[in-house]
């Protein structure tokens, strides 16, 4: 079965409930373990425009927001789906920022 790694950014104070939605697709098992993810600190920079419906921050004003990296492992391409559906469901940005890889084993 393919492996994927879904790698998302949320703002610090949202990401324990983001990755609860992840987990509840069954997204994070390595073997014997559980809701397993790595999660690196950063900032995030955005600059919301016309229409846009910021969740942080307003419209014309650049924004800078302490945020996560986050990488959870996800088995199959129908978890990884699922996995990143209720990502954003869960996620507080209009827009959210996330990558999907293909883990290749060697």
């Amino acid at each position: 079965m393919p492996r994927y790694k879904l790698a998302f950014f949320v703002p610090t104070a949202h990401a324990a409930p983001v990755k609860r939605a992840i987990f509840s697709t069954g997204a994070g098992t390595i073997g014997l373990y559980k809701n397993c993810a790595f999660q690196s600190a950063g900032q995030g920079s955005f600059l919301p425009v016309d229409g846009a419906k910021p969740a942080i921050g307003e419209i014309g004003r650049e924004e800078t927001v302490d945020e996560l990296k986050v990488e959870i492992q996800c088995d199959g391409e129908q978890q990884t789906k699922e996995a990143v559906k209720e990502m954003k469901k869960a996620h507080p940005y209009e827009e959210v920022a996330y990558e999907v890889y293909r883990i290749e084993d060697f």
